[in-house]
């Protein structure tokens, strides 16, 4: 099988040059014919944060991946690319890294969830912009199975693995019912937006945003049909809320204990949680030691994060059976669909060879005993040619190395002449 291609990843080269090589929707469209007329029959290309692949059948063996890798830097041009800063991949292992993309074992966060609907939206685009055939859309088929495979027979998936997730995983464990509930979150960068919309997701509906840049406030409480809370004076807020989320960027502690004891009054002792998940700490660590009060920090955070990625690493071996499984299912079905015109060609030429031979003796014997000798010798052609149909059939069907398909396949051709060239008539009577 000729399935080529080339990646850019996480892997191979540093954040920079994956981020300027980076192709949005638009681009990824205006990409394809380019591929399609120069280089590719049929493909797709996978464009993300941390990785950008093409893969696909070439037109012919002349083309390789050094093609496509020129193509896509004379497509987006950028300074400091090297030839090793992109991973190669031919046939099986294009295969098995296209499902192990899929399953998340070769994210830079094992088991991404948000991998397999990208790689689902990128075949999406291809096929809506003719860019897959036959073999392309059955890779396509296998590779969002192989994907779900992953997600519902192992736990690569399962448990937190970034700090902002983990907080609200915690979160979970100590309020039953989050629809009830009230949190307010303090810095709207990144960390902090990765933090409303988790909660937002699980069903807290009243979410404030607290930010010293007002507009950045704005954007994110739009996201999460929150509100914004003035930072000159959230602490005055801090009794409101049930949940507090810090995740600014300040140099020193924000909320001292008296706040948070100042707070706890207000609230007459009901319990809250605290998630300091900023780097130097927003929150005196000492709140701590309050009655009903839940604080975490990073540290306490990270522990669960690496936990988890721990337990994630282990099922590697699972969805690698997995991936496993499906090649040989997929390759089981390719090679049928290269020996099926070979059969085809092997049966044609044997019955082209008993017409031949009957129309000799047409005008030789009755038409009775023409039409019992034209039925026995049918007969003869299915048994001899049965055994090694069914036999090819078998090699083809279960998923071996495709080169053995290939070998018999063209061992078959040679020694009956099936490649199109006009066959000797034998003398011999």
């Amino acid at each position: 099988m000729n399935l080529t291609g080339i990646s850019i990843n996480h892997n191979t080269a540093p954040i920079e040059l994956r981020e300027a090589l980076h192709l949005n929707k638009n681009e990824v469209e205006r990409f394809i014919p380019i591929l399609r007329n120069k280089y590719l029959a049929e493909g797709f290309i996978l464009s993300t944060c941390n990785r950008t692949e093409i893969f696909g059948f070439p037109h012919d063996f002349k083309i390789g991946q050094d093609e496509l890798q020129k193509e896509l830097i004379n497509f987006k041009p950028i300074e400091g690319i090297r030839p090793d800063h992109f991973a190669k991949y031919f046939s099986c292992s294009a295969l098995k890294h296209i499902f192990s993309v899929a399953t998340g074992i070769d994210s830079l966060i094992i088991g991404d969830s948000q991998i397999l609907g990208q790689v689902k939206e990128s075949f999406e685009i291809s096929e809506a912009n003719q860019f897959s055939g036959t073999i392309a859309k059955r890779i396509f088929d296998m590779t969002l199975k192989v994907g779900k495979r992953a997600i519902r027979e192992t736990n690569i998936g399962e448990g937190a693995v970034t700090v902002s997730y983990a907080a609200i995983q915690v979160v979970e464990k100590i309020f039953s019912a989050l629809i009830t509930k009230s949190a307010l979150i303090i810095g709207a960068g990144e960390t902090g937006e990765l933090a409303a919309i988790h909660l937002a997701d699980k069903g807290i509906r009243n979410i404030a945003i607290t930010n010293r840049t007002l507009q950045r406030s704005e954007e994110l409480a739009n996201k999460v049909n929150g509100k914004v809370i003035p930072y000159s004076g959230f602490k005055d807020h801090l009794q409101e809320f049930d949940v507090v989320v810090s995740a600014t960027s300040s140099d020193n502690i924000l909320i001292l204990k008296d706040d948070i004891r100042a707070m706890m009054k207000k609230r007459k002792g009901s319990p809250v949680v605290l998630m300091d998940i900023a780097i130097p700490r927003d929150i005196d660590p000492g709140v701590r030691d309050i009655e009903n009060v839940f604080y975490h920090d990073i540290d306490s955070l990270k522990i669960i994060v690496d936990k988890n990625l721990q337990s994630r690493k282990k099922e590697i071996p699972a969805v690698e059976k997995i991936i496993v499984e499906e090649m040989i299912d997929f390759f089981g079905w390719y090679n049928t669909l290269q020996i099926v015109p070979t059969i085809k060609s092997f049966r044609e030429f044997f019955e082209e060879i008993r017409k031949d031979e009957m129309e000799k003796i047409k005008y030789k014997i009755s038409d009775d005993d023409y039409a019992k000798l034209d039925e026995m010798t049918k007969r003869l052609i299915g048994r001899l040619l049965h055994n090694p149909t069914v036999r090819l059939r078998e090699l083809a069907g279960s998923g071996v190395n495709s080169e053995v398909t290939a070998t018999n396949t063209m061992i078959l051709k040679e020694m009956f002449n099936l490649n199109g060239s006009k066959t000797t008539e034998s003398n011999e009577e």
